[in-house]
């Protein structure tokens, strides 16, 4: 049976995808047919399309194609320039933590949670310093516990682990959902904040580095912090023109890399690729960040600044990506071990649905549910 859709939503739906368009006409040889409406595919071929860009079903039965907006502020840039439509890789990420930070919200309610003091704490206008330590004291996450600390990867799931405790939502994943085929692009953004004074949650995009999650986690809990939500491609070098991203920025960084201890710390003369490389582990960052910080403590002219960080960033880009590691280990980072342990308590207490929960943290399967539950040592 052949569907009667419009050539230009089928058009919309392929550019929306993002997808090269050959490797979409070798799934769909007819694409070129559909697009001129020489042709119109089967309900079966129709499907199979809407999988394979994304697009939900009933998008094509529309009228005309819909005006999709980020739905929360978007923050990115490129050259000075906003960038265009999201993905749809992204917009379902953002939709799909707006749901689990409903459900969670709806949770604290119900269990007479109080929200947290620090959200919407600050303003822009905020010394950063005092921001920065506002920050570090809440989380009680310190410069010296870093220094303790033998690697970033164990640094970063620390930073986690006490943004979490203190009542931030904190999730990371490389991927939508639990697709692994829907692969999160660092190149389309780093992550985003959404505010909520109940259930703040901080997404960061876990396709990036681990030492570059550690400035992102940072920049967006800077956001939590003025209770701003957004979407951010947070990147420690030239300062943003937006005054909301400057702002979080400058706050990350004085909260990875306090200015008062790199003054101490640094040896000033001395070779600055060795000083980049020595700080970093001292302060479990990205190399990226402590250029940055080297800048802005006046040892780097802005010229020098620019060639150091782009060729620190094109060998960081070709080293090998790392491994995935356990997964019910990285689904407490992917959905929020605060987020994951209340959904399972609430739905073993019978106060939510399996059919729920599995569909909020991307389970097929109920064996792979009581399994989460028994790795985050509750008795399923």
């Amino acid at each position: 049976m052949k569907v009667d859709v419009k050539a230009e939503l089928v058009r919309w739906a392929r550019e929306r995808s993002m997808i090269e368009r050959d490797v979409l006409e070798e799934r769909f040889p007819k694409l070129d047919a559909w697009e001129s409406g020489e042709a119109l595919p089967t309900l079966k071929q129709l499907e199979n399309f809407a999988r394979a860009t994304h697009t939900p079903f009933g998008y094509f039965f529309l009228s005309e194609p819909p005006v999709e907006r980020m739905p929360i502020p978007d923050f990115r840039t490129v050259a000075g320039a906003r960038i265009g439509r999201p993905s749809p890789d992204l917009l379902d990420t953002i939709y799909l933590c707006q749901q689990r930070q409903e459900w969670y919200r709806e949770f604290a309610r119900s269990t007479g949670e109080r929200p947290v003091s620090f959200a919407a704490s600050a303003t822009a206008t905020s010394n950063v310093i005092e921001a920065a330590a506002n920050i570090r004291h809440t989380l009680g996450f310190d410069v010296e516990e870093r220094r303790r600390i033998p690697t970033w990867t164990d640094a970063l799931r620390r930073f986690i682990e006490v943004a979490d405790a203190a009542g931030v939502l904190v999730m990371v994943s490389g991927v939508v959902g639990s697709n692994n085929r829907r692969k999160l692009d660092t190149d389309e953004f780093r992550g985003f904040a959404l505010a909520d004074p109940l259930a703040p949650l901080v997404f960061i995009n876990g396709s990036d580095t681990k030492a570059a999650q550690m400035f992102t986690l940072a920049h967006e809990l800077a956001h939590v912090w003025l209770g701003q939500s957004a979407v951010s491609d947070s990147q420690p070098s030239l300062a943003p023109d937006n005054r909301v991203e400057r702002w979080c920025n400058e706050v990350a960084a004085e909260l990875l890399v306090p200015m008062a201890i790199l003054r101490d710390e640094y040896r000033d003369g001395a070779n600055v690729e060795h000083e980049m490389e020595r700080l970093a582990r001292r302060f479990k960052v990205s190399t990226l960040v402590i250029l940055r910080r080297i800048f802005d403590v006046g040892s780097l002219t802005q010229q020098h600044f620019h060639q150091a960080y782009e060729s620190e960033l094109q060998r960081l880009l070709a080293l090998p990506a790392g491994s995935g590691g356990n997964f019910y280990l990285t689904l407490g980072a992917r959905a929020s071990k605060r987020f994951a342990r209340a959904l399972v308590v609430s739905t073993l207490e019978g106060r939510s649905s399996f059919t729920e929960a599995l569909r909020l943290l991307g389970f097929k399967k109920m064996t792979t549910f009581r399994e989460l539950g028994q790795n985050l040592g509750l008795a399923v």
